[in-house]
């Protein structure tokens, strides 16, 4: 059955984190309304992509313009079945507007199956939800999930109605965990190929 999934975006977030979720969850059948506070649909944000290349932290260069769908000011969470966090820098300035943080609370109030990754966990730290979670996230927002009251694992996590993992390297484990949070059923066969 298709869920109804609100992901919250911003300029220089993670260009795989966004972009690979989105169109992962739009392929098994899922409607997924993006939103970005001051941006309407039609609206573009820009992305970036984060390359670990064995330096202390990841190496940014310029993403993509993606689309943003649906406008912030227009939506009610409680429409949505469920939320994605992606990554990037986006989450520093994001977990800044009070629409985004009512947006979040309301998914954790109603239990509701939320997915974040690398830094999207700032935006939960700052919403005040994540009191007694295990979870992880990128190990340089390790200091601050913890502080907001969680214990850390080092892994793609789920606990509850959070599904959590480091960065887009974790994509297949954790969007397979997500997909089993929502109960998406997807049916797997053989490719037929014509012979010529």
């Amino acid at each position: 059955m298709s869920k109804q999934i609100l992901m919250i975006v911003g300029d220089f977030g993670e260009d795989y984190e966004t972009m690979v979720p989105y169109q992962a969850l739009e392929m098994v059948g899922h409607e997924v309304d993006t939103v970005c506070p001051e941006k309407e649909a039609g609206d573009t944000v820009k992305t970036a992509v984060h390359d670990f290349r064995g330096d202390q932290t990841y190496l940014e260069t310029r993403g993509h313009d993606f689309e943003v769908n649906a406008t912030m000011d227009e939506i009610d969470p409680a429409d949505y079945d469920a939320l994605v966090v992606p990554g990037g820098r986006a989450p520093e300035y994001l977990r800044t507007y009070e629409e985004v943080l009512d947006a979040v609370r309301h998914f954790f109030e109603e239990d509701k199956p939320v997915a974040a990754v690398c830094h999207g966990p700032q935006i939960l730290a700052a919403a005040g939800v994540l009191n007694g979670y295990e979870m992880t996230a990128y190990p340089a927002v390790r200091a601050e999930v913890e502080a907001a009251g969680c214990s850390w694992v080092d892994e793609v996590t789920v606990d509850g109605n959070l599904v959590t993992g480091q960065a887009w390297p974790d994509h297949p484990e954790w969007l397979a965990a997500f997909l089993d949070l929502l109960g998406t059923e997807i049916e797997t066969g053989e490719a037929a190929v014509a012979d010529d």
